[in-house]
Order: C-alpha cells, then sequence, then structure tokens
C-alpha cells in the first residue's frame, strides 16, 4: 500500500459523501467510474423492487445517478441525516461506518438503520461500491402494514 493510494482514495471518498450530503445525482455520479461493482445487501426476494425500487443491481455511472435520484424520490425532503462514524482507508478500500435517518415518503414512517459502505477507488473514480445496512428497518418503514415485532406480540402464554 502507498501512502498516495491511500491518500487519494480518502479524498476521493470525502468528496463522494460530500456530494452524497448535498443531494445532486449528477455531481455524485462523476466520482464513479463508467464501468463499476455495485451491490446492496437485499434479499431481493424478500424486499422486491415494488416497495423498494432504489434497491436493484447497478453498474455503470448512470445507474450510479439514478440510484440517488430513485432514493431522493422515496423518502420526505429535510426529514433525513446521515451520521458518519469512521471512515477507514487501507490503499485502494475504504469503509465509511455510520447511520442513516430517513422518513419515507409513502408511509410517512421514520427509520435509522445502521450502515457499512464499502469503496474501492482506481484512477480517482469509485469502481466497487457495497452496502450493507438494516433492511429489515427500511422494508418495515416502507411496508404497507407494519410487521409484527417481539413488542407488538400479544403474548401468548403455554396452556398448564
Amino acid at each position: 500500500m502507498t501512502t498516495t493510494t491511500a491518500t487519494t482514495t480518502r479524498a476521493v471518498v470525502e468528496e463522494l459523501l460530500k456530494r452524497i450530503g448535498q443531494g445532486d445525482p449528477e455531481r455524485i455520479a462523476e466520482l464513479y467510474a463508467e464501468a463499476g461493482d455495485w451491490k446492496l445487501s437485499w434479499p431481493m426476494d424478500e424486499h422486491g423492487r415494488t416497495v423498494l425500487p432504489w434497491i436493484r443491481p447497478r453498474s455503470t455511472r448512470a445507474d450510479a445517478a439514478a440510484h440517488f435520484r430513485d432514493l431522493a424520490a422515496h423518502h420526505v425532503p429535510g426529514q433525513g441525516a446521515t451520521e458518519i462514524e469512521r471512515v477507514l482507508v487501507d490503499g485502494a478500500d475504504a469503509v465509511v461506518l455510520g447511520e442513516i435517518r430517513q422518513t419515507a415518503a409513502a408511509t410517512g414512517r421514520a427509520y435509522r438503520a445502521r450502515f457499512a459502505l464499502h469503496l474501492t477507488v482506481e484512477d480517482g473514480l469509485v469502481v466497487r461500491h457495497h452496502v450493507y445496512e438494516d433492511s429489515l428497518a427500511v422494508a418495515r418503514a416502507f411496508a404497507e402494514q407494519p410487521s409484527v415485532t417481539p413488542a407488538t406480540r400479544p403474548s401468548v402464554r403455554p396452556a398448564p
């Protein structure tokens, strides 16, 4: 690992996070390579595209812009925030740890989701974007009917 590579990676990641915070999908996408490796930690068969349409396979710079447009379209403007707790850099790779707080536009339900974002930077552009987050919290916020959770489940006592 060279210091120059790590310095470039950190600078690109910090600029990416700044642009994501500003919310301009086209400017965000400028930091992605024309083709890349994009993954989200969502089981497609469970959450599907109908409720969470921004969760789908992506692989191009145009896809990156579309992702951030879709994400913005499905959340209430001004009712979200992201807390970045740590950015870890090792050569061309970076991991961003934090928490997302958003409100689902379709249901008005607020949610919080912890996340880890694994990025790889080559030639000053992001070539890998893998997100691992609390997909259950997001899915519940967008679900038409809230899921039954241990806190809302009626207590059942076994028969004597």
